[in-house]
């Protein structure tokens, strides 16, 4: 259970947890580690609060058996407030909601992680998990793009991953930087030995122009489409469907995502 968290959780309500550490990434993203317990799935994520300014669904960054952490990009005025927030301070939050990856569905299979941008924040706590849990995969294949050498996350976790996978190229699309790759992370796909996986799926994660040119990579490289997975964030408010704020066509991303099989949203008209 939670810190100051009953029995019987009313997931509306949001409840009080502390803040146990805040760990600078960037100049626009900081990590902040929260102190819980509760059981939460990659893919996931919380509604953030602070009484008086606002909420935002964030998500799940990084998830342990005693904390959660959230990478927060300053963006505006709850995000600007909650980067004054110090270590032992507390913060409101209101969650799990959403899906999460279908780790049953990926297992024993070859994963192709591809994220652009903050987009490794909502995919990093599935990249954790199977670094804590390799044995599952047959392999894995991450692909990560920055816009600049400032705009770098995870830097520990890149070496970790690099270490631990079976492949992963890192990308900058402005600069030049010793272990990163020059251009869009997306050009880079074809570098994989698509041709000899088999049982393989691929879960996109990023801006939505990075998305979309990764689809139409994908398209180009006559990659089965029904095995592409998205996390669609973008537009999400409320968090339990009643806003609209998120809904394309027939589906609510908060509800019914975030995570979808390209085969349910590919109609979808946004």
């Amino acid at each position: 259970m939670c810190q100051n968290q009953v029995a019987a959780k009313n997931h509306l309500k949001p409840i009080a947890y502390q803040v146990e550490q805040i760990i600078r990434q960037t100049a626009q993203e900081y990590i902040f580690r929260i102190t819980c317990s509760e059981e939460v799935k990659p893919g996931q994520f919380y509604e953030i609060s602070l009484p008086k300014v606002g909420e935002a669904p964030i998500s799940v960054s990084s998830i342990t058996a005693n904390y959660l952490e959230f990478t927060i990009r300053k963006v505006g005025k709850l995000t600007n407030y909650t980067f004054q927030l110090k270590a032992g301070d507390t913060i409101f939050m209101r969650g799990p909601y959403g899906n999460n990856f279908p780790l049953e569905k990926f297992k024993g299979g070859n994963l192709i992680v591809l994220a652009g941008g903050t987009g490794f924040c909502a995919v990093n706590s599935l990249l954790e998990y199977y670094y804590q849990n390799y044995n599952q995969l047959k392999s894995l294949y991450f692909l990560t793009g920055f816009r600049n050498q400032a705009s770098i996350l995870y830097q520990n976790r890149l070496a970790a991953y690099q270490a631990k996978f079976t492949q992963t190229i890192y990308c900058l699309d402005e600069e030049v930087k010793a272990g990163f790759k020059q251009g869009f992370v997306t050009d880079y796909l074809k570098e994989l030995p698509l041709n000899k996986l088999q049982d393989y799926y691929l879960v996109i994660v990023g801006p939505q122009p990075m998305m979309d040119a990764a689809l139409k990579e994908c398209k180009q490289l006559n990659l089965a489409l029904e095995k592409i997975w998205f996390s669609l964030e973008r537009r999400m408010s409320c968090g339990i469907g009643k806003c609209g704020h998120c809904k394309i066509g027939d589906k609510y991303v908060c509800v019914d995502g975030p995570v979808f099989n390209y085969s349910a949203i590919k109609n979808l008209i946004d």
